[in-house]
């Protein structure tokens, strides 16, 4: 009886909302605890050795933590897009008046965190190209601390939150296939171009086995990771194509995502902050919280998502462009716009793409660390300090 009960409180932690955001915290730890260990050299080590094959035509063969960046995170990616194309079809992006809050709100928190980015580092060419590190929403943590709110928070809030991150993140992959992307050969684009087409054919003609989109979508990722574009778009790319429809039905796109959640959140997240976060603590980066770097990221972050979301949403109701969601208060678009500074998973990957030299790399990742968990406590206080306040 005790087992079964264990299993059932097992089971019900990782249907909960905020297991994902849970689980990748501990990983961050376990991080942060090797990295600052004896075992810091012989994690390096593995990250570094190569995994795969290279032969006169096909190359393959490259360290596990490139495998991680450019191959499971392209996995995410797909995850990503297959919740925006399902979003914008049936879900809360599906209409002008639906998208026109969490759209206008994402776009202010991505912008007025770039330029106070900007206002610190312009001009300096080491750290200029680092302007996207605060744009970026977990919204894996987002939701996760915000589900630990309960009922505390209305239910329409925490649709706005994913709706917006998920805007953030459509926003996020633009700017990487845009801004970060260099040395690009058109060969590999046009085959992956030709395979994007062959994908849509396939959507248009009716095809609702997976495997006809995920065996090309492969091709799609090693054509995009060689083209000077970065991989994670391919994942972009296939979502884009999946079929899925309008009504209750489940479709191969919902089929797909349902599938993909559980490894995303409780795998590939994890193992991309076990790998990407072993930072080793060092004095000099207490100091590098106070450099141009370290304020444009903290201050983007923790100042620059909540003044953005929340200018562009009371500008967005004012005009009457949008509305609040029911029950929702100018107090609860606040602690959401704290939560929005939560960077963590994509502001980490932007910097990976933004710096070669370690050091910036550290320095950013220590920066957005310091940034996410304040910003992550100030909207869970925010929005429980006005709860409480309520029932006064």
């Amino acid at each position: 009886m005790a087992k079964l009960i264990n299993l059932k409180i097992f089971s019900h932690f990782f249907r909960s909302s905020s297991a994902g955001g849970i689980f990748l915290l501990i990983c961050v730890l376990i991080s942060l605890l090797i990295a600052n260990s004896q075992w810091s050299e012989g994690f390096k080590e593995i990250l570094n050795f190569e995994l795969g094959f290279n032969t006169s035509t096909i190359h393959l063969k490259y360290p596990i933590l490139l495998w991680v960046n450019d191959g499971l995170m392209a996995v995410f990616f797909l995850l990503v897009g297959l919740e925006i194309k399902r979003e914008i079809v049936e879900g809360e992006l599906a209409s002008f008046a639906q998208a026109a809050l969490p759209v206008l709100a994402a776009i202010g928190g991505v912008l007025v965190p770039a330029l106070i980015y900007l206002f610190f580092n312009n001009g300096d060419s080491l750290t200029s190209k680092g302007w996207g590190i605060p744009m970026a929403t977990d919204i894996a943590f987002a939701l996760g601390i915000l589900s630990l709110l309960g009922n505390k928070v209305p239910s329409g809030l925490k649709i706005f939150l994913a709706a917006l991150a998920i805007v953030d993140d459509l926003i996020a992959i633009l700017v990487i296939a845009i801004f970060y992307s260099s040395d690009l050969h058109f060969l590999y684009l046009g085959y992956a171009g030709a395979l994007f087409v062959l994908l849509i054919i396939f959507n248009r003609m009716g095809f609702k086995n997976l495997l006809f989109y995920l065996i090309p979508g492969v091709f799609i990722w090693y054509f995009i990771h060689h083209s000077g574009i970065h991989a994670t778009i391919a994942g972009v790319l296939v979502a884009i194509t999946l079929p899925t429809n309008e009504d209750d039905s489940y479709s191969p796109l919902e089929k797909l995502e349902h599938a993909l959640t559980s490894p995303v959140n409780f795998i590939i997240m994890p193992i991309f902050a076990l790998v990407n976060t072993n930072i080793t603590f060092e004095s000099v980066m207490i100091d590098g919280l106070t450099s141009n770097l370290g304020l444009g990221i903290i201050l983007g972050l923790f100042l620059g998502k909540p003044i953005g979301i929340f200018i562009m949403s009371w500008l967005s109701v004012k005009l009457k462009i949008a509305a609040l969601p029911e029950s929702t208060t100018w107090f609860h678009v606040l602690g959401l716009g704290l939560l929005g500074g939560i960077g963590f998973t994509m502001s980490i990957f932007i910097a990976l793409l933004s710096f070669q030299d370690p050091l910036h790399q550290n320095e950013a990742k220590f920066a957005i660390l310091i940034a996410s968990t304040i910003a992550g406590i100030a909207g869970f206080c925010v929005l429980n300090l006005y709860n409480k306040r309520q029932k006064l």
